[in-house]
């Protein structure tokens, strides 16, 4: 019982953090001079497998009788994608010092797909671990 709510807090929690970390400016001094190809991208594709992975961790220890594991991962997904989505609106809409991009869409897209991917590859009948329903 612990764990669901342990994979429910980790998961919400999670999300606040992407949200403040795509809304709020963050100071140039802290910057490194160190210059990465694609890092945006980067880190837009690992905020959404981590989100993937720890909502797909939180579906695994529902005990819900009314929705099959399979619908629940196709809402968390739906979820992930129209929330990346949403953040990318806001970035452009709200702030001055942020810029919604189309890529970052991407990215935000890919890195959650391959999160439920794998999450849904450990949690198959072939590992072991199946789903509860």
């Amino acid at each position: 019982m612990l764990k669901r709510y342990a994979f429910g807090a980790g998961f919400v929690a999670w999300m606040i953090t992407i949200t403040v970390l795509s809304l709020v400016s963050f100071e140039d001094d802290l910057s490194l001079d160190i210059e990465v190809p694609y890092l945006d991208k980067v880190v837009h594709f690992s905020f959404y497998f981590i989100a993937a992975v720890l909502g797909m961790l939180f579906i695994y220890v529902q005990n819900q009788q009314f929705l099959s594991a399979r619908k629940r991962t196709l809402i968390l997904l739906s979820g992930l994608l129209i929330y990346g989505i949403i953040i990318e609106v806001l970035q452009q809409s709200l702030t001055t010092y942020r810029s919604g991009e189309i890529l970052d869409v991407l990215a935000n897209s890919i890195g959650a797909l391959l999160g439920t991917l794998l999450m849904w590859a450990i949690f198959s009948e072939k590992t072991g671990l199946k789903w509860k329903n």
